[in-house]
């Protein structure tokens, strides 16, 4: 009798750890689950598809610490475009002063005044100049906040008879702003002055 006895509470112990096996082993298939799916449903989310010519291309989104370094790169390329890109147009000279503006604190405002109290835009104008700009290097330090960046680039100024090459390197910092219509990348160039504007040639037409 106590043989039989111990052979159930033997059995019953077998019975105990195949059924506690069973539960955890569910328990982990079930978070495993539950892991994939969320995985599977943020790959999913992440992926999206832009329709470019009757075409759709695939496209991926990503958090914006992943990208702060190229969106401020290109928030200072724009700026300098915008705001060194000149032609002997009234309303270009504004649209595009306007637009660089809406990217830059009012170090960048000041510079503005200055050259247009200096007559520099009224002599784009009378002298039919136009200003290109060429962006060589844009260095973005993202280890410290507010971000430093320092632009290395060079200008063409055409002249009816020249062509002059001018060295021009800037620095500043940018800071996070809302991003809105005006201001895609959400940044404001701060502090911004010229380093360097300096002739490197100058060409007969």
């Amino acid at each position: 009798m106590f043989q039989q006895l111990k052979n159930i509470d033997s059995a019953f112990k077998h019975v105990r750890t195949f059924s506690f096996l069973i539960i955890i082993g569910s328990v982990v298939l079930c978070c495993y689950t539950i892991y994939k799916s969320y995985q599977i449903v943020q790959d999913t989310q992440a992926r999206i598809y832009i329709l470019a010519n009757g075409k759709a291309i695939e496209a991926f989104s990503a958090e914006r610490k992943d990208n702060i370094p190229v969106e401020a790169r290109d928030h200072v390329r724009m700026f300098h475009y915008y705001f060194f890109t000149l032609h002997p147009d009234d309303k270009v000279i504004q649209n595009h002063i306007k637009q660089a503006l809406y990217l830059a604190d009012a170090s960048a405002q000041t510079q503005y005044d200055n050259l247009r109290e200096n007559s520099y835009y009224a002599n784009i104008i009378s002298g039919n100049v136009s200003q290109e700009i060429q962006i060589d290097s844009i260095k973005v330090d993202v280890d410290q906040y507010p971000f430093y960046f320092k632009c290395t680039a060079k200008q063409k100024i055409i002249r009816a008879t020249s062509i002059v090459t001018r060295s021009l390197v800037t620095e500043g910092f940018l800071r996070n702003v809302l991003r809105s219509d005006n201001n895609p990348h959400g940044f404001l160039i701060e502090r911004w002055s010229t380093l360097e504007n300096r002739d490197l040639k100058s060409e007969n037409r």
